[in-house]
């Protein structure tokens, strides 16, 4: 295993989603081991916990154990990290203040391991001057914060004090654990999802891209210490942490906001931009008349790719490409990297039977300078931290 987790898991309505980021260190080679406030027991059983860990869960501060350690004691020497996830406002007032009445309290009492906490409750428990007093106490000592979120909650309120998301925690985690940031002083400038050109106030032109990839290469170069700045077409995703970012609607909406972010060590065009605009954008909504047929006078959009490919003094060192393609998926796409003047380019076969639009995962063809790689299929994160971490080796390889 690359590291040890302690994960305690508050009692809130957001525990449930403990068990989804217990999946996540599991996948990343993280050993995890839990423990659980009584209240947590109501929202998620030890038994799934344990199930999912594949480690002993523990609940109780006075038990019984098989070695002589006290089990407070011998957890928080065993682990390379303490996670509280979700930390509730009763958790975060006990931590503050040194109290120590139960196993998770007593254990983050006797720890010198760094605390990294993922707060969730309510807006206005959140919100509460108690709370940030506690919180600003528990910044002195040293503990990590990811989030809250805005977002709407189980109570139905809307606000900060949402958990974030596993993914975002998970990344967190990761970054905590591994500190190792060789893109830091990097500018590395992302696109991402769709462009929308107008037909009229109602209509546009779109395509299927959710921006999932884009958004994960964003998160990934960041992980590595890098300045991201994320432009991007309309999604449902909310930003990563630690990234810039700068929404647009139109292709030329985008490029410009690609030039102006410039300069740039990197530029990773991610995004799926519409070939075409109207060459008119009415100004009213366009009437069906009945068996009579529209005409929709269409002209060529700006290829952001090709532009920031082009050789001038604002060019980035490595301008990366992505290519969706349906048919003859390396010809195209080594055709299309020597016409944009790009350094690398990841094609991918979005064809009906693919469901890589929309979906979690994906399979590349990774075209360079040298032979074309085919990588197997895995999820759109492991291709963003593939990505990340050739990037990295790039920028190393050149500092040699």
């Amino acid at each position: 295993m690359r590291a040890r987790v302690i994960l305690i898991i508050g009692g809130g309505i957001a525990a449930y989603k403990s068990l989804e980021l217990i999946r996540l260190l599991r996948r990343s080679d993280i050993a995890v081991e839990c423990v659980l406030t009584q209240s947590a027991t109501h929202f998620v059983t030890p038994l799934a916990v344990q199930a999912l860990s594949g480690a002993p869960v523990h609940t109780e501060l006075l038990s019984l154990a098989e070695d002589s350690q006290m089990d407070h004691i011998a957890l928080s020497r065993s682990a390379d990290l303490i996670v509280v996830c979700p930390a509730t406002a009763n958790m975060l007032a006990r931590m503050a203040n040194g109290l120590a009445d139960d196993l998770a309290t007593t254990l983050l009492l006797a720890t010198d391991t760094p605390v990294l906490v993922a707060p969730a409750m309510n807006v206005r428990m959140w919100q509460h001057p108690a709370t940030q007093t506690n919180l600003a106490t528990l910044h002195q000592h040293g503990c990590l914060f990811v989030g809250p979120d805005d977002g709407e909650m189980a109570c139905g309120e809307f606000g900060p004090g949402r958990l974030s998301t596993p993914e975002t925690i998970h990344a967190a985690i990761e970054a905590a654990l591994f500190p190792h940031t060789p893109l830091a002083g990097r500018h590395v400038l992302v696109t991402a999802g769709p462009t929308h050109e107008p037909i009229d106030p109602v209509r546009f032109i779109a395509n299927h891209s959710s921006g999932k990839q884009g958004y994960a290469v964003a998160e990934a170069c960041a992980r590595l210490g890098a300045r991201v700045t994320l432009v991007s077409g309309p999604t449902n995703l909310p930003c990563p942490e630690s990234v810039t970012g700068i929404d647009v609607q139109t292709a030329r909406e985008m490029l410009a906001a690609c030039e102006a972010a410039l300069p740039a060590d990197v530029a990773i065009c991610a995004a799926a931009v519409g070939d075409w605009r109207m060459r008119d954008i009415a100004t009213q909504k366009r009437k069906k008349i009945p068996g009579q047929p529209q005409t929709l006078v269409l002209v060529e959009n700006p290829d952001i790719l090709a532009t920031l490919s082009a050789t001038r003094p604002e060019r980035p060192e490595l301008v990366i490409g992505f290519a969706a393609e349906t048919e003859h998926l390396e010809h195209n796409a080594t055709s299309k990297r020597a016409r944009k003047n790009c350094d690398w380019l990841l094609a991918n076969d979005v064809g009906a039977d693919h469901r890589i639009f929309g979906g979690d995962r994906n399979r590349i063809l990774f075209l360079s300078d040298a032979a074309p790689d085919y990588w197997p299929e895995m999820t759109k994160r492991d291709v963003a931290a593939k990505l990340a971490a050739l990037i990295a080796d790039h920028f190393s390889s050149a500092s040699r």
